[in-house]
């Protein structure tokens, strides 16, 4: 059996681990944190279509944004929560922003004047059709004029 050290973390054995996340804002930019905070995402390809469904429990339809400009598909979602709770002697206000975007680069057959979209119990799923391309007829000779 074989160790595998996994480099994308900050590592607990440089002591720079307890800098990271006490000084700086190293340990919250960490790559492999980020990408932890962002909704999966699954991508079907069939014969007519692409299916795009993110899993992002919590947000309403209107909070999502989604784009498509120069061949570029993003997906975007903010939203906001305020409590404030008040007793006789204080006041207690909290709140919550939670946001994210994910861009994707369509491929060349992806029709996305066709996108619709849909959420539904935590699942925002998108359907784009493909274009239809006509398949390149044989070899033909071209008279000159």
């Amino acid at each position: 059996m074989s160790t595998i050290k996994k480099t994308d973390w900050p590592s607990g054995t440089d002591g720079q681990w307890l800098s990271d996340f006490f000084e700086t804002d190293r340990f919250l930019d960490n790559a492999w944190f980020k990408n932890q905070l962002l909704p999966a995402i699954n991508v079907k390809e069939s014969e007519k279509d692409f299916t795009i469904e993110m899993a992002a429990p919590g947000y309403k339809k209107s909070d999502f944004k989604i784009e498509t400009a120069d061949g570029i598909l993003t997906i975007s979602a903010e939203t906001k929560t305020e409590k404030e709770e008040k007793e006789e002697d204080y006041t207690r206000h909290e709140f919550r922003v939670a946001r994210f975007s994910r861009s994707f680069t369509l491929p060349p057959t992806a029709n996305d004047e066709t996108l619709q979209a849909t959420y539904e119990n935590g699942i925002l799923k998108m359907v784009m059709a493909k274009k239809v391309i006509e398949p390149v007829k044989g070899k033909r000779a071209i008279e000159i004029k």
